[in-house]
């Protein structure tokens, strides 16, 4: 995530409704089409085309309770430091907790690049929602701070603010912190330090407690959204998420 990156459009969604489960692949183009299915919703959020020139789709491939899988496909220039979308799916119960009370948060992504130009920005990751109120739209007046876990980043792109911490240890990975401002909350993005990781089990709780323990956040923040996608700046590529899941509990 590039500085002043503001991933969640504020515009108002267009949605194409679908039955909770969805076997037959089903492909958005509109540039903020929306999908639900199963216990997600599936959005193209093309928040920054403005900045670039290209396209984008994105294609639920099945979804069953807390399991999904789909795919999108990007071509993106001009821009190059200019995050262009973030095709993303978001659970739509999976919130509404404080992190003082989250016992555990299971996740399962096992995702892979099908094709990928030569030199493309991009980024394969989480992004996690806290605030004061209990409910709140991501990158708001609601929000108090966004998690990022980078779990790919291609190009030498950067998160927002700083690097402040180097092999941090958690969920049997090593991640170097990255911290800084955006709008009125605040961004913390774990990086992986050692490449990608597109086969990831973990639980998320283990990042919460240790920014409660170790960064200041508030235990009493509430967990608004977990978002899972991919943020291009430049390039083309063919991305295929064959299986996501998490709970919380």
């Amino acid at each position: 995530m590039h500085l002043g990156y503001i991933p969640f459009a504020l515009a108002v969604f267009s949605a194409v409704w679908a039955a909770p489960a969805a076997p037959a692949a089903q492909t958005l183009t509109g540039a903020f089409d929306c999908l639900t299915a199963g216990a997600y919703t599936l959005c193209q959020n093309q928040w920054g085309a403005s900045a670039g020139v290209g396209s984008q789709n994105s294609t639920l491939i099945s979804a069953s309770g807390n399991n999904i899988s789909w795919s999108t496909a990007w071509t993106w220039a001009n821009g190059p430091n200019n995050v262009k979308s973030y095709a993303n799916v978001i659970h739509n119960t999976a919130k509404g907790v404080q992190l003082k009370n989250i016992k555990s948060a299971p996740t399962n992504w096992v995702w892979k690049y099908n094709s990928e130009s030569q030199g493309i920005r991009a980024d394969v990751s989480f992004d996690i929602w806290t605030g004061v109120p209990q409910s709140g739209n991501p990158a708001t007046s609601a929000s108090s701070y966004e998690i990022m876990i980078w779990l790919s980043g291609l190009g030498g792109i950067q998160p927002v603010g700083s690097q402040i911490l180097s092999n941090v240890q958690i969920a049997g990975h090593s991640w170097n912190l990255w911290k800084g401002p955006n709008a009125n909350w605040q961004v913390l993005s774990f990086v992986s330090a050692s490449g990608d990781i597109t086969n990831f089990n973990a639980d998320l709780n283990a990042f919460f407690q240790y920014l409660v323990q170790n960064q200041g956040v508030s235990s009493s923040q509430y967990l608004q959204a977990i978002q899972t996608g991919t943020e291009p700046f430049v390039g083309s590529a063919s991305l295929d998420i064959e299986n996501f899941s998490v709970s919380v509990s």
